[in-house]
């Protein structure tokens, strides 16, 4: 099941247990549970830490818990975990055997005062390359505070229990049995959903901070880009975003980043944030802006307000918000979101298994996920709005080539159908003969383009229509004096994560000439 390779990997990560580990399985007769008893006695002799006890009373079978010998807590994972998982597994073993997290240490005591029970379950895929944040975030948390249990569960494994529960997205996560979350989460906004009293001292903290030089708003590669280049200047940087990397957290395989042949989007945000904290950078996390008040005189102090009640204040800013999946807008769409209508196939795509699916659009994007989904789906429609995909041509004919797929063109989205709290239909409207056709469809998977992040600018920046794009000049100039903006969520063409990064970059280098201007004019 493991490789050379990936043994004598796991063998030398493995060498830093600093305390001995078992593994307790609940086993039944399944093919399932035989490959997890497989993968088992493949890492026990790895380390003469790890022990393998196959006697445990688990309702779920088959599973397995990481726990300290003689101890009946601790991680459980309900499935093998391995592609994207198998770093979670890692990592459950490395902490279960008293190897320390790299979370920030504020976080692992908030962590560890959380008074109450809290049983959390994930449904994950092994190939959604958004689960595995949050089933390690959970994961640490079970093993830092005993009141805190977790339970990773492969929907593949359980499709029983992804049925019953309308499971049509991953990750999704109960909490004592109750829905508590969907798609990515961070441990820190994990915590922050449990640990309701915080907001108020959190936000109180926040609005203490010193007026920056330059603050920027969103922590993807035009964020980052403008840290680096506004901190070299020597001046006070600050970034404030919901979740640092933004969209490119969602992108698997980035192969068109120059100098790096081959990457994963997480990889990269991670890369990126390495280098951000390398300069003396404010990273203020899960805070979202919801008002930008403009200087009141040249050189003044801009004022951006949070919704959980901060205030910050800053001589410049760069707007960086980013973008997001772009939805049809019809009726039935909001509806059944994640009960079927979805935007990644890397993530759900597996919970389709044998299922008819539409996608729309047909751009890279969309003929790109149709593809992936004829290796899962039953059947694979493809609905492009024109007469003709804009897909690259290689992608165009290796979709045509396939037995399972069809494409639709001149085709208007109208409405997404459903029943029983799931997705079972969609209809169209053939753009040339107005005919009104219906699909018979388990899923349906929008991939339309990218919506700029932008409105609660409405009203005080000047935005194209209707789009909502930040116009900026080649200076990255908004029509405020003072702010900034740069990336995905303006007006410059072509919406790449290597010309966001040239954008931030740009932006604060406008930012900087700004501050030297207007300090020199007083």
């Amino acid at each position: 099941m493991l490789d050379d390779t990936l043994k004598s990997q796991l063998k030398a990560y493995l060498e830093k247990l600093e305390q001995p580990v078992e593994l307790l399985a609940s086993l039944d007769d399944s093919k399932g549970a035989q490959d997890m008893l497989d993968l088992l006695n493949e890492i026990k002799p790895l380390s003469s830490k790890i022990s393998v006890r196959t006697n445990g009373k688990d309702a779920r079978k088959p599973s397995f818990l990481i726990t300290e010998p003689g101890k009946n807590t601790g991680v459980v994972f309900a499935g093998v975990p391995l592609g994207h998982e198998f770093t979670s597994l890692v990592l459950a073993l490395l902490q279960v055997g008293g190897y320390p997290s790299k979370a920030p240490q504020e976080l692992q005591d908030r962590i560890k005062k959380l008074t109450g029970t809290f049983h959390f379950e994930t449904y994950y895929s092994v190939s959604c390359h958004n689960c595995p944040d949050v089933v390690q975030a959970l994961n640490l948390m079970s093993v830092l505070n005993p009141n805190i249990t977790h339970t990773a569960i492969d929907g593949a494994l359980y499709q029983a229990e992804i049925e019953a529960k309308n499971i049509m997205g991953v990750p999704t996560i109960y909490l004592n049995g109750e829905h508590f979350g969907q798609g990515r989460m961070e441990l820190a906004e994990i915590v922050a959903k449990i640990d309701t009293g915080s907001v108020e001292e959190t936000a109180k903290a926040i609005s203490q901070k010193e007026p920056f030089d330059v603050l920027i708003i969103g922590g993807g590669p035009a964020g980052s880009a403008a840290a680096v280049y506004a901190a070299r200047k020597g001046l006070r940087v600050g970034i404030v975003a919901e979740r640092f990397g933004g969209q490119v957290l969602d992108t698997v395989d980035i192969e068109n980043y120059v100098s790096i042949e081959k990457t994963t989007g997480q990889e990269l945000v991670a890369n990126l944030e390495k280098h951000v904290l390398n300069y003396n950078v404010d990273i203020i996390r899960l805070q979202k802006i919801k008002e930008l008040i403009p200087a009141k005189t040249a050189g003044g102090l801009i004022e951006l307000h949070t919704e959980s009640g901060a205030v910050l204040k800053s001589r410049s800013v760069i707007i960086s918000t980013g973008a997001r999946w772009r939805t049809l807008n019809v009726p039935g769409e909001n509806e059944y979101r994640t009960k079927g209508v979805a935007f990644c196939t890397h993530c759900d795509g597996p919970l389709f298994k044998g299922k008819p699916v539409v996608v729309i659009g047909g751009g890279n994007s969309g003929v790109e996920a149709a593809i992936d989904l004829s290796n899962i789906a039953s059947h694979v429609t493809l609905l492009e709005f024109s007469d003709k995909m804009r897909a690259d041509e290689v992608l165009q004919q290796k979709l045509k080539s396939l037995p399972n797929t069809k494409i639709i063109y001149n085709a208007q989205t109208t409405e997404v159908h459903g029943a029983a709290d799931k997705v079972n239909g969609l209809s169209y409207r053939d753009r040339t003969s107005d005919k009104v056709s219906r699909l018979d469809v388990e899923g349906v998977f929008v991939q339309i383009g990218l919506q700029p992040n932008t409105e609660w600018l409405k009203g005080t920046l000047e935005l194209t229509q209707p789009v909502g794009e930040i116009i900026i000049d080649d200076h990255g100039r908004t029509n405020i004096p003072g702010v900034f903006a740069a990336g995905d969520c303006t007006t410059v063409p072509f919406k790449q994560i290597i010309v966001a990064s040239g954008e931030g970059a740009k932006a604060a280098l406008g930012a900087f000439d700004y501050l030297i201007r207007t300090t020199a004019a007083k």
